[in-house]
């Protein structure tokens, strides 16, 4: 697995969107801060949590359908990749939360997850 300091800083998130997540064997070391933040910047208005173990992104909607539908548009990605987030649906808004829980902390398809989600319409 390819760790962000790895990363040309020219990499942007449509390349992320392009990648396919990689099955987690539970042995890799989770992202430290510093790595975390590199592909931070490559998705949009992700936010890091204070441990740096997951992102996080709320969406809003103008109604509870429109939530859910967005909601189940990333179900279907997230099983497409094999990763998956956790979900908060409610009225008008979708809380996605992304971990890889099998390393306990953040991996590449976190990102590569949040980039693609990102591209829905």
């Amino acid at each position: 697995m390819m760790h962000a300091q790895q990363y040309d800083m020219v990499n942007n998130m449509a390349d992320l969107a392009q990648k396919k997540c990689v099955a987690c064997e539970g042995f890799e070391t989770p992202f430290v801060r510093e790595e975390a933040v590199v592909l931070l910047k490559q998705v949009k208005n992700w936010k890091l949590a204070d441990d740096a173990k997951s992102i996080s992104k709320e969406f809003t909607f103008k109604n509870f359908a429109d939530a859910l539908s967005f909601a189940n548009k990333v179900g279907a990605i997230a099983e497409d990749e094999g990763h998956h987030p956790d979900l908060a649906v409610s009225w008008g808004k979708v809380g996605v939360f992304l971990t890889t829980h099998a390393i306990k902390g953040l991996s590449e398809n976190d990102f590569i997850l949040a980039a693609k989600i990102d591209e829905l319409p």
